[in-house]
């Protein structure tokens, strides 16, 4: 039975107590293939696609806008995908809190906000402070696409995910194989926007939960705030 789940910000707190409960993803959906996942799935062309291509894998997407959640929720279901799995909730905040480190074969994000102005950018879903919690959700030999048609965002990220130990990440110049794999993507393609593709792959030897070097500062100084406080 394809599984939805919805958390509100309040839903997600109640979570938070019951954590040691909380069922893994494993337990929550038929079959036993390797799982990928889509953070930001969008209106879920791509995951819905691949789901029903690959009835031997698992799916999982996470979306925070409610209308998008509901409307591949809907499709999924009319459409019989049993193997997909799909989540409203704030991505970083479900990786922190509810899913395992490295469980998924591979990860997925397409053009995810650049959140371009400087107040904003400690939202972003890749920076120095939450690129150990988005990669960590990669099991060893795992594979990482991204897509962003925001350069100067996406060369940031390059220059982030290039120092990540034990990643090797490559520029993908042409489209994908399969096509467009979001609706952004698809209309900017017809217009000739400009879009960076970057392909990761981490190595089979390579340790979960890694720390980025840049991250590594503020993990000390969140830790020693912590051991002055008591906490």
């Amino acid at each position: 039975m394809r599984l939805a789940a919805q958390f509100s910000t309040a839903e997600q707190k109640r979570l938070l107590k019951q954590l040691p409960a909380f069922p893994s993803p494993d337990d929550l959906i038929a079959g036993t293939g390797p799982w990928e996942v889509e953070l930001g799935f969008g209106k879920g062309k791509f995951l819905l696609r691949s789901a029903l291509q690959h009835p031997e894998r698992r799916y999982l997407g996470i979306e925070v806008v409610s209308k998008y959640y509901r409307l591949l929720d809907r499709r999924a279901r009319r459409q019989g995908a049993d193997n997909l799995m799909v989540v409203r909730g704030e991505a970083l905040y479900l990786l922190s809190t509810v899913l395992p480190q490295g469980f998924a074969s591979v990860l997925h994000v397409y053009f995810p906000d650049p959140w371009p102005k400087q107040r904003h950018r400690k939202r972003r879903l890749f920076d120095s402070e939450t690129v150990d919690l988005v990669l960590g959700l990669l099991r060893p030999g795992g594979r990482l696409f991204f897509a962003t048609d925001f350069l100067e965002y996406g060369e940031l990220v390059y220059d982030l995910l290039r120092l990540y130990p034990g990643l090797t990440l490559e520029r993908r110049e042409a489209p994908w194989p399969d096509g467009a794999r979001t609706n952004y993507e698809a209309k900017y393609i017809v217009e000739g926007r400009p879009i960076l593709r970057l392909e990761g792959h981490l190595a089979a030897d390579a340790t979960v939960g890694s720390l980025h070097p840049e991250g590594v500062p503020g993990i000390v100084a969140a830790m020693a705030a912590r051991q002055e406080d008591g906490s």
